[in-house]
């Protein structure tokens, strides 16, 4: 990777400042790099850059189509950086809020932290001239970042120098802010993942350079993600971990029911409650009942393929007992779970209905949640594929929603509100529900007819009469089953 830092500045309507800050930055002696990366200015900033691009050979520009966030500036800075193959990157305003005269101190500590932050606390004063508004939202701003998500950083600053040799390039995937709220959603998730954090202390003038771009909506929007990142921190923490992303099995069959768009997870905010019911569901609900029929029905070690694992929040405590295996035909999901569950499970790409193994792979499997969006016809290729893949004996746990289920008539309570008390139309949380469970009686002549025995099949308070939860065994082969 290159030694050489590069120093990335945005750009939006900076015509009076543009060349000063390039003139600063070459001063600093330093040996930089520099980017400045404008967003369609209508000022004629982009013109200058591209002069100041032919007169300095270590000055590149790279000109965006419109204002499209500042969030989403740092975001494709960092990722042309790494496509650079830049090992350190300075980020920094052009409004002369962050001096250039202290990139030598950022970078002093770079031996020591993999990210180092120009902080505006550090020391008293160092907000002096600036009108009280805005010290009031900068403060605010700070109070919240320290005592809601723990950072004792300057989190809402964009003055920062990153180590990109130290940070895995997949980290800064989960950010989904493009705003100004990038900052801290960034630098929380660098945090939470073991990412060394260190500060310089910095004083900044007052706005005389030009004005904040930085809108009332944009404050309200910020806050809004603060409180929805302390929330999933509560219940989802999960949603913050680095993992390495899979690669998708170009030979699996086209996704039809939308499951990858499902766990394409919106930016933060716009399914907090839904999001928030979801985990507390998963995690005090489904995980506990999950380890019980585990616990009782395989033998510790045994291996499990969990079929359509969606994020994996049910396996953290199965994965301590059994082997886990998580399957499903959306990256998305599978991305997720090994977030969730790091190095303590396999990932597989692949569809239910053609599991990519050989047969006799597995003791068992469980499925949670997955069979009633089948019709009847692909739940018979469903289960005679499951019984492939089974080992003699091997047995399945199968947890499916009754029509009379809570999880059913919750769902169906909050999609009528959504729809006839607030207006919204179409409304549609999760994929399509075709094949809930009749009775008991429905349950077992499904899996007879596939070749199993089923060994109990229950309905109860354990999960709050969630699903019914149908335990079945492969029973000898048939010749008219193969």
């Amino acid at each position: 990777m290159k030694t050489k830092p590069l120093v990335f500045v945005p750009t939006f309507n900076e015509a009076e400042n543009v060349r000063s800050m390039c003139e600063l930055l070459q001063a600093q002696d330093l040996d930089l790099d520099i980017l400045f990366l404008d967003d369609n200015s209508t000022d004629g900033t982009g013109a200058i850059l591209d002069s100041l691009a032919c007169e300095h050979p270590n000055v590149a520009v790279v000109h965006r189509s419109g204002k499209l966030g500042v969030g989403s500036a740092h975001f494709q800075g960092i990722q042309w950086a790494y496509d650079h193959g830049y090992s350190t990157l300075v980020t920094m305003d052009c409004d002369f809020t962050h001096p250039p005269e202290k990139i030598a101190s950022l970078l002093g500590l770079r031996a020591q932290y993999d990210v180092v932050v120009g902080s505006r606390y550090m020391q008293k004063r160092s907000l002096q001239g600036w009108n009280p508004l805005r010290k009031l939202l900068t403060r605010t701003g700070h109070a919240l970042t320290v005592s809601l998500l723990g950072m004792p950083f300057d989190a809402t600053g964009a003055f920062r120098v990153y180590r990109l040799d130290r940070i895995p390039r997949y980290g800064f995937d989960a950010i989904q802010s493009r705003g100004y709220s990038f900052f801290f959603e960034s630098l929380y998730i660098l945090f939470v993942n073991g990412i060394t954090i260190g500060e310089v202390p910095i004083s900044l003038p007052p706005r005389t350079y030009g004005h904040s771009k930085m809108s009332y909506r944009e404050v309200v929007r910020s806050v809004r993600l603060l409180g929805t990142i302390y929330a999933m921190k509560l219940f989802n923490p999960e949603r913050f971990a680095f993992s390495e992303p899979i690669g998708p099995n170009q030979n699996v069959p086209p996704d039809q029911q939308g499951w990858d768009e499902y766990w394409r997870k919106p930016e933060f905010g716009k399914g907090l409650l839904y999001d928030t019911v979801a985990a507390f569901y998963r995690k005090v609900i489904i995980r506990p009942t999950l380890s019980h029929f585990v616990r009782r029905y395989f033998a510790p070690g045994d291996k499990l393929l969990h079929a359509g694992c969606g994020g994996g929040q049910v396996d953290v405590d199965v994965r301590h007992y059994v082997r886990v295996t998580g399957l499903d035909i959306s990256v998305n999901a599978l991305n997720l779970y090994r977030r969730t569950n790091q190095h303590h499970c396999e990932t597989l790409h692949g569809s239910i209905r053609a599991i990519p193994l050989p047969d006799a792979s597995f003791d068992g499997i469980y499925n949670l949640g997955v069979m009633e969006h089948f019709t009847s016809v692909e739940i018979d290729l469903i289960l005679r594929e499951f019984f492939r893949v089974l080992k003699p004996g091997g047995r399945l746990v199968i947890f499916w929603p009754p029509e009379f289920g809570l999880s059913v008539l919750f769902f169906k309570t909050v999609k009528a509100f959504l729809e006839k008390v607030l207006g919204r139309r179409d409304v549609k949380l999760h994929p399509d529900e075709i094949s809930r469970v009749q009775s008991r009686r429905h349950a077992i002549e499904i899996f007879q007819r596939s070749g199993y025995r089923v060994l109990r099949y229950y309905f109860g308070p354990r999960d709050l009469f969630t699903h019914s939860i149908i335990v079945a065994e492969k029973a000898p082969s048939d010749p008219e089953m193969t």
